[in-house]
C-alpha cells in the first residue's frame, strides 16, 4: 500500500465483530453495528507544537485501538475499505 496519513492521522482498517450472540443466534448484517475496534495500518509524522518540533505518536502500525462510532472518514483504497481519522479520534490501545 502505497498510502501515507499527513501530520496526525493514522489509517485504520476495521475489525469484524462476532458473527453471533453468546446464545449462538446468527446476527444479519442488516442488524449489526459497524465496529468501533480497529488495526493502525499507517500513521503520519504527527503534529507540529509552537516551535516547529513534531509530536510524537502515540500509536504505531499494527496497534489494536478502539475508536469513536463516528470517527474518522471511510475511504477505499487498494480494494480495502479503510479508515482515516485523527489520533485524537482514538479512545485508547488495546
Amino acid at each position: 500500500m502505497a498510502f501515507t496519513p499527513l501530520h496526525d492521522r493514522v489509517l485504520v482498517r476495521r475489525i469484524e465483530g462476532e458473527e453471533k450472540t453468546a446464545g449462538g443466534l446468527i446476527i444479519p448484517d442488516s442488524a449489526k453495528e459497524k465496529p468501533a475496534e480497529g488495526e493502525i495500518m499507517a500513521v503520519g509524522a504527527g503534529a507540529r507544537d509552537e516551535d516547529g518540533d513534531r509530536i510524537a505518536m502515540d500509536v504505531k502500525v499494527g496497534d489494536r485501538v478502539l475508536f469513536g462510532k463516528w470517527s474518522g472518514t471511510e475511504v477505499t483504497i487498494d480494494g480495502k475499505e479503510l479508515l482515516i481519522m485523527k489520533e485524537s479520534d482514538i479512545l485508547g490501545i488495546m
